[in-house]
């Protein structure tokens, strides 16, 4: 079995990946912070601004990305415990009509698939209108503070045809979290954000958590600046972009990264839109995984998971609600709870045993660039064997 590592080593060891991660992966900074039985400790690597070199810190604002999708998930499931809805709801009960476009049905599509990615939606991040405003670097400069309506968000989820039967596979959609954030204003009667708030950030003690509004368009102090890479090549026609080849369609290497740090947000909403702090998001974290904010049932809904396999999603991973296991024959047995996500300018992950004993938060303030990131962090903090092949 293998064990947490612990004291200096395992500081050590964090802090060669950090150097790694900057000087052979080319991240402009990143961070971690661990805590286990003996405290919390951080470490940094690199720089929170290019043009002044200033270093990157402790308490900044980041932008969690798609671990927002398990604060999502979270809010559903305290209104399911408060018994005002069922994860087993149609769409169709509290959105009649939503889903009546382009061959889904609401009637066959269930709370519980939109939460796990199992209703059949199409890939929502490659639809060609957000392909068409962000994809490359003159689209981007154009269109970055355009702000998202959750009825063009709605409009965005079904503007392509279903990929798959509801319940049958595992397919990543931003979708399924839309339509699951509106169904929470639908029930409660607020906004999305007091939600999070009144469930989540609240309980928890949280003052540096929030959904990110919809008109914000920069950070609060102290934050890091935001840089991406993730652009296609000029001249790609999105509607040539499909879940096979959109890797191909990028630029090249060599070209300096893009500062994205003003940047509208909204079209991420109730599918990752929240800000944190890495502190916080151990807060978070800890308390999803181990059960202490929701109730048994819900708490096992949330970490009842499924197959990822040939979805082209994380390695070696399984799926909940808004949550991911890591499969143990690649952990030495160690049982491991995540969550996680990348956009453009961040990429945050959270990974700890379920007792909540040994977590590390690790951002960068650039997209995802290789899961080796996250496997090596794991195997500094925890021990796991080196993973091959990501």
């Amino acid at each position: 079995m293998t064990h947490p590592v612990s004291g200096h080593t395992g500081r050590e060891k964090v802090q060669q990946m950090l150097d790694w991660a900057v000087a052979e992966v080319d991240v402009p900074g990143i961070v971690a912070e661990v805590r286990d039985t003996g405290g919390s400790w951080f470490a940094t690597a690199g720089v929170a601004d290019i043009e002044t070199g200033r270093p990157r810190q402790e308490g900044e604002h980041v932008h969690v990305g798609s671990a927002g999708k398990a604060f999502t998930a979270a809010a559903v499931l305290a209104l399911e415990a408060e018994g005002r809805l069922s994860i087993e709801d149609t769409v169709e009960k509290w959105l009649p009509g939503a889903l009546d476009v382009n061959g889904y049905d609401g009637s066959e599509i269930t709370i519980r698939h939109l939460l796990s990615n199992t209703g059949g939606l199409f890939i929502t991040g490659l639809a060609p209108e957000i392909s068409r405003r962000y994809a490359t670097r003159s689209a981007f400069a154009e269109h970055r503070f355009d702000a998202w309506t959750t009825d063009q968000l709605l409009e965005l989820t079904v503007s392509q045809p279903p990929i798959h039967e509801p319940g049958t596979a595992f397919a990543y959609s931003n979708g399924g979290f839309y339509l699951a954030g509106m169904i929470i204003e639908k029930v409660s009667g607020n906004t999305y954000a007091e939600e999070v708030a009144r469930t989540i950030t609240e309980p928890l003690g949280l003052s540096r958590t929030y959904v990110r509004p919809a008109d914000e368009t920069g950070y609060r102090e102290p934050h890091p600046r935001a840089y991406s890479g993730l652009f296609m090549k000029d001249g790609v026609d999105p509607a040539d972009i499909t879940a096979d080849n959109w890797q191909t369609m990028f630029e090249g290497p060599g070209l300096p990264p893009l500062d994205v740090t003003e940047y509208n947000s909204s079209w991420a909403w109730s599918a990752g839109n929240v800000v944190s702090t890495t502190g916080e998001m151990i807060q978070v974290f800890n308390a999803f995984a181990s059960g202490s904010l929701l109730p048994p049932a819900q708490h096992r809904e949330m970490w009842t998971m499924l197959s990822t396999e040939g979805a082209n999603w994380m390695p070696h991973s399984t799926y909940g609600l808004g949550v991911f296991e890591l499969d143990r024959a690649v952990t030495g047995g160690l049982h491991l709870r995540g969550m996680g996500g990348s956009m453009q300018g961040s990429h945050l992950f959270a990974v700890g045993t379920p007792d909540g004993e040994q977590t590390i938060v690790v951002h960068t303030n650039t997209e995802l660039k290789t899961w080796q990131i996250l496997f090596r962090a794991l195997e500094a903090v925890f021990g796991i064997p080196a993973v091959p092949g990501v």
